[in-house]
């Protein structure tokens, strides 16, 4: 029972003609749970947007789509009458986050509100009803599955089930933890890309050249070195350097900040524009070159980790929590994630990564490699394997961890299904008859009425 808003909010933003508009007013409601409504428009909305990502559209998706809905209906209703708790931070922080994506996917708020037809302001306020919504019906499914739990007994009995020709199979998998360090520059080059920031500052001010220029020709920040700099952020981001963040905000509009350090380097930021919380920024970033020597004294500091970790003085997460600079794995204790969770196959590492695997053995720390980050930036890093499968068909032996999670999944579903029996039939349910025809709503909702 997936939930469509985000597919609704997709849709939205392709009403833009006068045409669309006026069919929106001739919608029609097709639905009623208690005293929620289904339109139709929700329905032909996800259906376009489905064929507009190219998506195959599966037959009855139209009484697949209602039939969800109006248990979302239902969910809700409950979630009212059980009083729980979504506050209005909650739901500004989603409309915020859902907002900051289709501006990053459309490439600014000026491109956005010209393919909504909507301002940005106006676009939250349509849709901050169906957040506060979805997140009220995930709260309610949350509440009913919160004390369903699942006993080795059961996991066994659900993979008991399972057709031995039907059980997946598993190529090698690996669990890896990684500790990176990012080599700091020389005082003096340091020094050097602070003084070359500080002159085009100066330019800036002394109307010599603008900003714009200047973060073309030599901003080292691939992600808006072409657009002269050019960012749109929001105060309330957290996936912002907090002193670039700061520094930026501090700024008024036209003015250029002092050189400021962030984790990428140093920078000087203008401020283009203001709105509030939100604001178009440039900036020019400039990098520290790197001597063979930085890298040299990051890699001794790794090989001093490391054998700490050999004699057992240190742990290896608190390692990562003390030493490691990536931001990515800092949070899973080193361990790189893939699509199996923990687990990673070859395909999804590294490519130069690889050849040292095959040297090391289950709980061995590998030497300090050398190598680019995903930022290209240049790193060191420590490896450590924590354990290693041989492909094999899955067992209880090797995967009870990911059995487990399935059969904790479908437990939790089938209590949800048992939910909706018994509360479905008490509420009032109205359905159009043009969607007489889907035979899963006669069952979910055996006592509703036709117009």
């Amino acid at each position: 029972m997936k939930r469509i808003l985000i597919f609704l909010f997709c849709a939205f933003l392709s009403l833009g003609s006068k045409a669309q508009q006026a069919k929106l007013l001739a919608d029609k409601i097709i639905a009623i749970v208690g005293d929620k409504i289904v339109l139709k428009s929700d329905i032909t909305n996800y259906i376009d947007d489905m064929k507009r990502q190219g998506n195959e559209v599966p037959p009855g998706i139209d009484c697949m789509l209602l039939e969800k809905m109006m248990q979302d209906k239902a969910l809700i209703l409950q979630a009212e009458k059980d009083s729980l708790p979504v506050t209005d931070e909650e739901v500004e922080a989603e409309l915020d986050q859902r907002i900051r994506s289709f501006i990053m996917q459309y490439g600014g708020k000026e491109a956005l509100e010209q393919i909504a037809g909507r301002t940005t302001y106006q676009i939250k306020e349509d849709f901050r009803k169906s957040i506060r919504d979805g997140k009220l019906a995930k709260a309610m499914r949350e509440k009913i599955v919160e004390y369903v739990k699942i006993t080795p007994n059961e996991v066994r009995e659900y993979y008991n089930k399972i057709p031995k020709d039907s059980l997946p199979f598993y190529e090698t998998e690996l669990v890896i933890g990684q500790i990176v360090l990012h080599p700091k520059a020389g005082r003096e080059l340091e020094k050097f890309a602070q003084d070359e920031l500080a002159d085009y500052r100066r330019q800036v001010e002394a109307g010599l050249k603008s900003f714009e220029t200047l973060a073309r020709l030599y901003s080292e920040d691939p992600g808006s070195k072409q657009n002269g700099g050019r960012y749109e952020i929001n105060k309330n981001q957290k996936d912002w350097d907090p002193d670039f963040k700061n520094a930026a905000f501090r700024l008024k509009e036209g003015q250029v900040s002092p050189v400021t350090k962030s984790k990428f380097g140093y920078h000087i930021i203008q401020m283009v524009s203001r709105n509030g919380d939100d604001a178009v920024i440039r900036h020019i970033l400039r990098i520290p070159q790197l001597q063979d020597e930085d890298v040299e004294a990051a890699k001794s500091k790794l090989d001093s980790i490391r054998s700490k970790l050999i004699a057992g003085t240190l742990q290896f997460g608190e390692a990562v929590d003390k030493f490691s600079d990536d931001q990515n794995s800092k949070f899973t204790a080193g361990i790189i994630s893939g699509q199996g969770g923990n687990f990673v196959t070859i395909d999804e590492l590294d490519k130069n990564l690889v050849p040292y695997l095959d040297k090391l053995k289950i709980g061995e720390f590998s030497q300090p490699m050398v190598y680019k980050d995903e930022q290209d930036k240049q790193a060191v890093r420590l490896v450590y394997l924590q354990k290693r499968t041989e492909p094999h068909r899955e067992n209880m032996r090797d995967d009870y961890d990911r059995i487990s999670q399935r059969a904790l999944a479908e437990k939790r579903d089938k209590t949800i299904e048992k939910w909706f029996q018994s509360k479905l039939p008490t509420y009032y349910v109205m359905v159009d008859p043009d969607f007489q025809q889907c035979e899963e709503l006669k069952k979910q909702f055996p006592n509703y009425v036709t117009k």
